[in-house]
């Protein structure tokens, strides 16, 4: 009896981590049993972690559902850098670190820390690229081109230098948004298309609108990560008053 629950945990928890991996939702509303296994049996619970863990996926919870991501340098179930370069139409490093800087600001406008979330609904592109410019505020001296601290000019100093160079729109795109790297609004139009596909926005009308996956990573990684990046771009708020 004893082997035959153990067998039957098992297979629960590994259907679990299979319909995740493959982008099923499991939650209250979908796949509800599995659910149910997953918050009130202790051993599924405990195989299930600990699958994700051997695998490198981070696992998330959020309204009642459950949600996974692809750990740091996972080439199985994540992306390379040379894989996201060629998905999005980029030619160098400093082009795919750009869309990682933009990421990381359309984050901070719906979670500002780790304790609170501003409840945005939706977010534009227009909402973005105020974001990125204030980000970016000091980290660049106009008069003499450089970083506002030596020690982080390789890390920011060629985000500086690209973001200032584009026009918000360039002369192409007059007539709609396009997404490319000639322009603010391409870039930041570059990377919704790319969370859009990833199903972590909804766009309606220009609009993007933030899933329940999304909400999940990103409460996940402000109680991860409040090193370094964070600190810099809040120096923004200080640079304001100056």
């Amino acid at each position: 009896m004893r082997q035959f629950m153990e067998n039957r945990n098992l297979n629960k928890a590994l259907d679990i981590v299979s319909k995740l991996i493959t982008g099923e939702e499991v939650g209250r509303k979908s796949n509800t049993m599995l659910y149910e296994e997953y918050c009130n049996n202790s051993e599924v619970y405990d195989i299930i972690t600990e699958t994700c863990k051997a695998l490198n996926l981070n696992l998330y919870e959020y309204n009642d559902t459950l949600f996974i991501s692809a750990g740091m340098k996972n080439r199985v179930f994540g992306y390379s850098n040379e894989e996201l370069k060629r998905l999005m139409g980029l030619r160098v490093n400093k082009e795919l670190f750009m869309v990682y800087f933009i990421i990381y600001n359309i984050i901070t406008e719906f979670y500002k820390d780790s304790s609170s979330a501003t409840y945005l609904e939706y977010i534009r592109i227009e909402d973005v690229i105020k974001s990125v410019d204030a980000s970016l505020h000091g980290i660049i001296n106009h008069d003499i081109g450089v970083t506002q601290d030596e020690e982080e000019k390789d890390s920011f100093k060629a985000l500086a230098l690209l973001w200032d160079e584009l026009p918000i729109v360039s002369i192409e795109d007059k007539g709609s948004v396009r997404a490319a790297r000639n322009s603010r609004t391409g870039y930041v139009k570059l990377t919704f298309n790319f969370l859009t596909a990833q199903a972590l926005f909804v766009e309606t009308n220009e609009k993007y609108y933030p899933t329940d996956r999304f909400k999940a990573m990103a409460e996940k990684y402000f109680e991860e990560n409040k090193g370094r990046l964070y600190e810099i771009l809040n120096r923004e708020d200080e640079n304001a008053t100056d």
